[in-house]
């Protein structure tokens, strides 16, 4: 992908800046976005139709807040993964009902074995715990390994924000 392509015009950028917090509560969350932007609400919704076709807008959906819904233990899976069986493992926990997030990483060597993670959220550590057997079970032989890391303390938690530099950002590579 072309830097070209990576990039946003002024009014594609603003309208993302005006919802990356999140739609107003409204009876029309678009015409305020396009008043804010300083478009009509049909242009708006236009660009914001040309982004999610473009792969820029992934989704607009709801992010409840699973704290406030009693999901107060959350526990980051860590698996040591046959690694060419890793790919289509992964995705068959991350359909997981209860999988937030589900990544395959690389290994660090010697401390680190793990290549797959997978977030799993429950009302006590026992429940975060017997999901983590599900995935287990799963995963059967083609896993060597595993651990869980349960949250202690949230110390930030927000989406992907925009910066004036995020243009400018290089693909990370590992």
């Amino acid at each position: 992908m072309s830097g070209r392509e990576r990039s946003l015009d002024p009014v594609d950028r603003a309208i993302v800046e005006a919802m990356q917090a999140g739609l107003p509560i409204v009876a029309a969350p678009y015409a305020d976005i396009a008043a804010r932007v300083g478009v009509s609400e049909q242009e708006a919704i236009a660009r914001i139709e040309g982004m999610t076709a473009r792969g820029v807008i992934r989704r607009i959906g709801i992010a409840p807040n699973h704290y406030k819904l009693g999901l107060v233990c959350n526990g980051m899976t860590v698996w040591d993964v046959d690694d060419d069986q890793v790919d289509a493992l992964g995705q068959k926990v991350g359909a997981f009902d209860f999988v937030t997030h589900c990544y395959r990483r690389p290994r660090r060597l010697p401390a680190w074995p793990y290549n797959l993670f997978a977030m799993a959220h429950g009302r006590t550590n026992e429940e975060v715990l017997a999901k983590r057997q599900r995935i287990a079970e799963l995963l059967g032989p083609a896993c060597r390994g595993s651990d869980v890391l349960f949250s202690s303390e949230i110390l930030k938690k927000t989406g992907l924000r925009l910066t004036r530099r995020a243009d400018e950002a290089k693909p990370c590579s590992d």
